[in-house]
């Protein structure tokens, strides 16, 4: 009774319904994106405190995502749920002073880029239960993406004559320097599969974030405190204020990322470290490159990118064959769970 004709068009539908969210995930990327660059620029012409500035953000932010999402309320949460999303909490809380200093020190560019280091986990978990053959192509994806932080260290994505551009950052860090952000990324990637591990549903996985924000604001307070009262004794210079940098990364850097993301892994099965995220973040770094008037190399760019999208499609990527056999695009591909399609998180 079945004809071919709805058959035909249910095979050509999921395209254009993903359209739609497909422009969501590049809109709330390069929103997010955008407040990176606020918040670079306003650090580096300020020089606040990377700690305070990340906890005046959470405040408001773990606030709102508890209005939001009240997990106080509906089927009460067990304390096998609790208790790991208030330790992902501390963990949050390390990723975002970690990720903050090395956007300060490192540029906004290496900092988003270092993100997708978190795709190392597939390398270890190849390593602890993965076949021979998986895990050596798994480490040659380790090896392109250290090749691509070591180039992005040494200036590959910065003009050779930055004497013109509006914000100038340093044209070789060097490794040592790019492991903080690179921690950041793997601490990331750690957080997103706790939250994986104890969160089924959707609507669960939102409310144990909203714990998990809240954790990390409370576990930022007394580093943002001390942090405080070192930088009024050695300085009193009231810093000016920037109400777009702030709102800018409460809105878009912390809140709405965080449910683009969902989206993007629960309909279009596109987990953070992975190439087709990373070609949407190229995109937009790009764009705002230009747009700040950055020390900015294309094709180094291009360049640097490329061989890190390598790395991570083969440190992330299960045996083709048995990714067929499960006639499934959104099977884990190999990072703990990291890259199982029902997951969360943004920043």
């Amino acid at each position: 009774m079945m004809s071919p004709k709805p058959i035909s068009e249910d095979r050509g539908s999921p395209n254009l319904r993903h359209t739609p969210l497909q422009i969501i995930h590049i809109v709330g990327n390069f929103l997010r994106i955008w407040s990176i660059y606020s918040m670079y620029r306003y650090l580096t012409q300020t020089g606040a405190s990377v700690v305070l500035f990340i906890f005046s953000c959470l405040v408001p932010s773990s606030i709102i995502f508890l209005l939001l999402q009240k997990p106080w309320k509906g089927r009460p949460l067990s304390n096998t749920q609790v208790v790991p999303s208030v330790i992902n909490g501390a963990i949050t809380a390390l990723y975002f002073i970690l990720w903050g200093k090395g956007l300060k020190s490192c540029g906004p560019l290496r900092a988003i880029l270092a993100e997708y280091s978190g795709a190392v986990l597939g390398v270890l978990s190849a390593v602890l239960y993965g076949r021979r053959g998986h895990v050596w192509k798994k480490v040659g994806g380790l090896i392109a993406m250290l090749a691509s932080f070591y180039f992005l260290s040494q200036g590959w994505a910065l003009a050779t004559d930055s004497v013109d551009s509006e914000v100038q950052t340093e044209q070789v860090l060097g490794m040592s320097q790019m492991t903080v952000p690179i921690l950041a990324g793997i601490l990331s990637a750690l957080r997103r599969v706790i939250a994986r591990r104890v969160s089924l549903k959707n609507q669960l996985k939102r409310r144990l974030h909203a714990i998990t924000i809240a954790s990390a604001t409370c576990f930022l307070f007394p580093v943002a405190m001390w942090d405080l009262i070192i930088g009024s004794s050695e300085s009193s210079v009231e810093l000016p204020f920037s109400a777009w940098a702030f709102l800018s990364t409460i809105l878009f850097g912390i809140i709405l990322i965080f449910y683009v993301d969902s989206i993007a892994e629960e309909k279009l099965h596109m987990v953070f470290s992975s190439p087709r995220h990373l070609m949407a973040a190229g995109g937009c770094i790009i764009v705002m490159e230009i747009v700040y008037k950055m020390d900015f190399s294309l094709a180094g760019f291009i360049i640097c990118s490329s061989i890190l999208g390598f790395g991570i499609y083969e440190a992330t990527a299960l045996e083709r064959g048995r990714k067929d056999s499960f006639q499934k695009p959104d099977v884990s591909n190999g990072m703990l769970d990291d890259e199982l399609e029902m997951s969360s998180l943004p920043t």
